[in-house]
């Protein structure tokens, strides 16, 4: 009896319970039609019901714990990662199924319910596949491709996947939750881009690790073993951006922040991703770092948030940024297109800037150019859709905020735009439409109680001014004496400090300067005049007219350390004068002028040697300042300008007394925003330490135009120029009518150090005065002070070392000169002219181009 009880519960079990007593098993790479699958029913394979040849990738339905929405997927087997996803929008249960049968897959809720399915073939599914690359394939008979996975891009990318133009990857909303979010990489015509919202905010051709190949159209984008690219219709690479070493698997998702990240496996014992790769890399670029209306600024390795001016944290529940004012209301995109109709409400604009920017601003174009502020909010009050508007004052462009909002940032660069944020002033609920005659009068006796209050104090502080005016005038004899012997006293104990050069009268330089006519300088910190003292000693007298001139106490002790700086390749500091408000230095006169006139004035052509001798001292000087004087100093303007010559051409660095100070007692790095553009190191724009690697990188600017006998940065005329060649008196040809553009030598000379054709980037003035050789070391030396890390910069104790051949020559690491190759690209497509022009014109369009931020267009690391 027994036996036929277990044998009768056992058939039932088998007959009418099968999914509940057994647990689905693994099938390998294939799986024929009138298969179904559901968590339950694989629950002891986590859901997994397919893998690929070798197990590296499975199929799966599952959940992200602590989630309850199960999804089918693709997951890579030994990281657990989630490559593709089928249903992200219509989550599935535990109990619900798939379905593979010869007209397709389809999900399915206990209901019947379609969640997901393929769509419709013209011929019959033989098999369902999973290849090692993670693709998911629906074949017919003949092993024709009917349907894969990978035309189907989810959030991620793997290796071996190729996306073409017009597919995208969506974001998911969280990680728990793989419905598609509001972020999106678009690959398009050009390039590939982040948007959130239909907005630009990253390109990958402008990130620092990503080098332009050519400019041909992109036809997809593909990611292997050593690197993600955009290839043209013929395989040509247009974009790269190329990692380190080779992986067996790697993949590129967009976060549910915005952040489009590569990572590879853990190879460390901390068993953590990692990341090879990531745009943007600040988070302050993300387009809701902060939230929305929330102000993002810069910190290494994140961003610190707050609220913009007027607008302050709610203490009610949520963190958003909402005006401080309480009679002021954010519009939405609704509330807007009624232009202030709504009910008692009316249009009014918070304003905050200068030196506050938007993510998008630098990705757009503007909606007008040339337009006044007045006609520029106009346009956002009469648009439906404007929340708030940019408008920058040289340009007259007028940027629209459009639908949404986004974080705000501190902006790194130099920007005159203004900002303004859309507001609703009263409303239906405001408490000042429904204030009876009762209420008036309590307002208006408490304004009144506030003016009595306010006016008694200032009447009391008339009567003591009076009062103190009249004693006044019975002691102004003896205020004057003490006031005398106190200034004397001040004097005396400044001019104890030792050290100090001589000391001039204000008179004494306006006598030597004939009033200060002769002015053969002009520099970041004020002019500089020729003078002739009493004592027919020809000296220079800059005369300092920069806003943050210190008190004299602090100004004695500075020029003390400067005047009893001696060294051969220094400008000598004699004499100063610290009188009122005037700030003047009595310097050596070079006679020669400025490295920037003889090198690129209309006089002789410095010669090889000449130059050698230049840059070699330069070199010297600026060794000297970083690690032998008594103080560290960094010079923090290293420029021809600042490089004087002699008769012999002896070489003098200038200015340097000027910077801040660093003592070796105290920190190695500070982070005062100093230079001139086109001569910043890109630390500058960031919130990185600053330390004597920034005259380092400068003087590799230098050491370029020492070899090229141009600015980096001019408008050459040219007819046609071969991608990456050299502009004027090279390889391109000059011509009547022909087309200027703006050429970055800095890229090329990167470029022509790839190919191993340095003597191309000797001045052409030569005239073969110059070996490939020589030309070699001083653009190898150049390219190893421009690394965008600034480890990777030499010192200029090495640099010096290098140049004189007692040192082995580095090898400029090109990774970390990409970003030349971005300044480059961004040079030529921007800022393209027809015409004539002159000399100025030419200059002053360097100077607003000659340095472009890391966040226009990478964001530095």
């Amino acid at each position: 009896m027994g036996c036929f009880l277990f044998s009768l519960s056992f058939f039932i079990c088998c007959v009418f319970l099968p999914s509940f007593t057994f647990s689905g098993s693994f099938s390998t790479h294939s799986i024929s039609p009138n298969f179904t699958a559901s968590h339950f029913q694989f629950h002891d394979t986590r859901g997994a019901f397919l893998r690929s040849q070798n197990g590296t990738f499975k199929a799966t339905i599952d959940a992200s714990p602590p989630s309850s929405k199960y999804y089918f997927s693709i997951v890579h087997s030994a990281t657990k990662t989630i490559n593709w996803s089928a249903n992200r929008d219509r989550p599935m249960s535990s109990f619900d199924k798939l379905s593979l049968t010869v007209n397709g897959v389809t999900v399915t809720n206990q209901t019947g319910q379609t969640l997901w399915s393929t769509p419709q073939f013209n011929s019959d599914i033989s098999a369902m596949q999973l290849s090692e690359t993670g693709n998911l394939v629906l074949v017919d008979a003949g092993n024709n491709t009917l349907w894969e996975s990978f035309d189907h891009p989810t959030d991620t990318i793997v290796m071996g996947q190729r996306i073409p133009i017009g597919k995208s990857l969506q974001s998911a909303v969280i990680d728990e939750d793989m419905s598609v979010g509001d972020y999106q990489l678009e690959v398009t015509d050009r390039d590939v881009v982040l948007q959130w919202n239909k907005m630009n905010y990253w390109e990958s051709s402008m990130d620092p690790e990503a080098v332009r190949n050519s400019n041909k159209a992109v036809s997809l984008m593909v990611m292997n073993g050593t690197g993600l690219y955009l290839l043209a219709s013929d395989n040509s690479t247009v974009v790269e951006v190329a990692l380190n070493g080779l992986s067996s698997f790697r993949s590129g998702k967009l976060g549910p922040n915005g952040r489009f990240s590569i990572v590879r496996p853990p190879t460390r014992s901390d068993n953590k991703w990692e990341v090879e790769f990531a745009g943007p890399f600040e988070d302050c670029d993300l387009p809701l770092n902060c939230k929305e209306i929330g102000l993002c600024t810069r910190k290494p390795l994140g961003g610190i948030c707050s609220c913009l001016p007027e607008f302050s944290y709610q203490t009610y529940g949520d963190t958003d940024c909402m005006p401080a004012n309480s009679s002021l209301s954010l519009p939405s995109a609704c509330t807007a297109a009624r232009n202030g109709s709504q009910l008692n409400s009316s249009i009014s604009y918070i304003k905050f800037g200068p030196g506050m920017d938007y993510f998008a601003n630098n990705f757009g174009e503007p909606v007008k150019n040339n337009i006044t502020l007045s006609v520029c909010k106009d346009l956002c009050s009469q648009s439906g859709s404007c929340l708030g508007f940019f408008h920058e004052i040289s340009s007259g462009s007028c940027y629209l905020l459009e639908n949404h909002l986004g974080s705000f940032m501190l902006a790194d660069n130099s920007t005159d735009r203004l900002g303004y944020i859309k507001v609703l002033v009263g409303s239906s609920h405001s408490i000042g439409s429904n204030i009876n005659k009762k209420q008036k009068f309590s307002v208006a006796g408490l304004v009144l109680l506030n003016l009595t209050v306010f006016l008694i104090p200032i009447v009391f502080v008339i009567i003591a001014i009076l009062w103190l005016r009249k004693k006044r005038l019975s002691r102004t004899k003896t205020v004057k004496l003490g006031q005398s012997n106190s200034l004397l006293s001040a004097e005396l104990e400044m001019i104890s400090i030792p050290g100090l050069p001589r000391r001039f009268d204000y008179e004494e330089f306006a006598a030597a300067t004939e009033n200060f006519k002769n002015k053969i300088g002009h520099g970041g910190f004020g002019s500089v005049y020729k003078g002739i003292l009493t004592d027919q000693t020809i000296v220079a007298v800059k005369k300092i007219t920069s806003s943050g001139v210190q008190g004299k106490k602090e100004f004695y002790s500075e020029i003390s350390i400067i005047g009893n700086i001696r060294h051969v390749n220094l400008v000598r500091l004699t004499g100063f004068c610290a009188q009122g408000n005037q700030r003047l230095l009595v310097l050596e006169y070079m006679n020669r002028g400025s490295l920037d006139s003889a090198l690129f004035g209309d006089g002789p052509v410095l010669q090889w040697g000449e130059r050698v001798e230049i840059a070699l001292g330069t070199a010297r000087g600026l060794a000297y300042l970083h690690s032998e004087c008594e103080q560290r100093i960094i010079h923090c303007d290293v420029k021809p300008e600042n490089i004087l010559l002699h008769d012999n051409l002896q070489v003098k660095i200038s200015d340097f007394g000027i910077s801040k100070l660093i003592s070796r007692e105290q920190s190695t790095f500070f982070t005062t925003m100093r230079g001139t553009r086109g001569y910043l190191a890109p630390e500058w724009m960031t919130s990185s330490a600053i330390s004597n690697k920034v005259d380092v990188y400068s003087y590799g600017m230098v050491l370029l135009e020492i070899v090229r006998g141009r600015r980096n940065c001019t408008l050459q005329r040219y007819s046609h120029i071969a991608e990456n060649d050299i502009e004027g008196n090279g390889v391109s040809s000059y011509s009547s009518g022909s087309e200027l553009r703006l050429i970055y030598f800095p890229r090329i000379a990167l470029d022509m150090h790839v190919r191993r054709r340095y003597l191309e980037l000797a001045d052409p003035r030569l005239e073969g005065g110059v070996s490939s050789e020589e030309n070699e070391k001083l653009v190898r030396i150049a390219l190893c002070c421009l690394h965008q890390d600034p480890a990777l910069r030499p010192t200029m104790a090495n640099v010096v070392g290098m140049l004189e051949g007692g040192l082995a020559l580095s090898e400029p690491r090109v990774k970390s000169l990409n970003f030349l190759r971005a300044y480059g690209q961004r040079f030529t497509e921007t800022t393209t002219m027809q015409g004539p022009t002159s000399n100025g014109a030419a200059i002053a369009t360097c100077n607003s181009l000659s340095y472009i931020s890391s966040q226009q267009l990478s964001g530095p690391r």
